[in-house]
């Protein structure tokens, strides 16, 4: 049986855990400097959770949140920083949309060629800063930035009606996309629906895992990550595995707006939330680029955005919540820099503690030898 390791356990868990604690804290000063109370804030987004039809809102938030977190976890374990997740998230449910409500299919094969567009657009659009990258060298930050700023106005443009889009009232839209073409939900009565694509949002975290930890390619795409020269070093191409990397974090991306499409609206409008890609990279970075980590950063960000609403009935600003996750991204920050020095310092005495057992045991002053001269 493999033997458990505190100190793993504790670097695991010590940054997000102490994340959270420094951004509680950091917000009840801020809470306390205004004159408000540093506790009552906390206590009614809690209540409020705790009723079953905003429970269903987090979870159904918290699957996009997800998928935008898998995405950007993808590059951060190649050490790529895709900051384009938004403007991927944005183009690829925008072409999925039209070509959604554009055509009837059977149930299962609509729904198919939805998500088969939206990965496809997601990839081409990341593959864009990945194929600048491995011939140019261009730096993936500085790309995708440019590349959220090109998509926003593509989707601009094609969403006028004198191109793809329809005007409904205040609003553009692409159409509505026919009933074959909805993901089924989990109906929980009064409660409301969970999104169907909540499962799948599920189904790519154990995938991103395995595909990570039990796969050739998963170790090469880590071991570039860790030490580009290295990794060429033993015969891995490295630019070939950015390139995939940031196909594969764009196709992930283009997922990221499948649980809304087509479990809620069911059509792409200017109301599709924006910044979905910078939720993404805090509830990747706190949640250490890990599947199950990723879940519980993404339904405590979600729990935060729902939550908070009760926050304008009760005298407080909802804007409290938005200071929480800032707080948290710095926090995140300094947290797994204090938790990398313990990691350090502790490495550094158990090397220590060993080389003084081997000299003890070398120079005949160990326990066991004592023992013998004794005898």
């Amino acid at each position: 049986m493999k033997k458990f390791d505190k100190d793993r356990l504790i670097l695991a868990l010590g940054g997000p855990a102490l994340a959270i604690v420094v951004a509680v804290a950091l917000t009840s000063v801020v809470l306390i400097a205004s004159g408000r109370s540093p506790v009552e804030p906390y206590a009614l987004m809690a209540e409020y959770a705790a009723h079953s039809d905003i429970q269903v809102l987090i979870v159904n938030q918290a699957a996009t949140y997800y998928l935008a977190a898998l995405a950007v976890a993808i590059g951060f374990r190649m050490n790529l920083f895709n900051i384009g997740v938004d403007g991927q998230y944005r183009l690829a449910a925008m072409v999925a949309a039209l070509v959604g409500a554009s055509v009837t299919l059977p149930g299962p094969l609509h729904i198919l060629l939805i998500l088969v567009v939206a990965m496809l657009v997601g990839a081409f659009w990341a593959g864009i800063a990945g194929i600048l990258k491995t011939t140019r060298g261009v730096s993936e930050v500085v790309s995708t930035i440019m590349l959220n700023s090109i998509a926003t106005s593509v989707v601009a443009y094609l969403i006028l009606p004198a191109q793809f889009g329809e005007q409904r009232g205040n609003n553009l839209t692409t159409g509505e996309i026919p009933e074959s073409g909805w993901f089924p939900g989990i109906e929980l009565g009064a409660a409301g629906e969970i999104y169907g694509f909540v499962v799948v949002a599920a189904l790519c975290g154990v995938l991103y895992w395995l595909v990570l930890n039990r796969t050739r390619f998963g170790f090469d795409l880590r071991a570039t990550g860790a030490g580009e020269s290295a990794a060429i070093a033993s015969g891995v191409d490295a630019k070939r595995m950015v390139l995939t990397s940031m196909l594969i974090s764009g196709a992930v991306a283009g997922l990221a707006g499948m649980p809304i499409l087509l479990g809620d609206a069911h059509t792409y409008s200017l109301d599709f939330p924006a910044g979905l890609g910078f939720t993404g990279i805090t509830i990747a970075l706190l949640g250490r680029n890990h599947p199950v980590g990723i879940a519980l950063g993404a339904l405590l960000i979600a729990f935060l955005d729902k939550a908070s609403a009760t926050l304008d009935y009760n005298g407080y600003e909802k804007e409290i919540a938005m200071i929480m996750q800032g707080m948290i991204v710095m926090a995140v920050v300094i947290s797994y820099e204090a938790v990398r020095r313990y990691g350090l310092r502790r490495q550094q005495q158990k090397v220590g503690e060993e080389l003084a057992a081997a000299a003890a045991a070398t120079d005949g002053t160990g326990p066991e030898n004592r023992k013998e001269v004794s005898a």
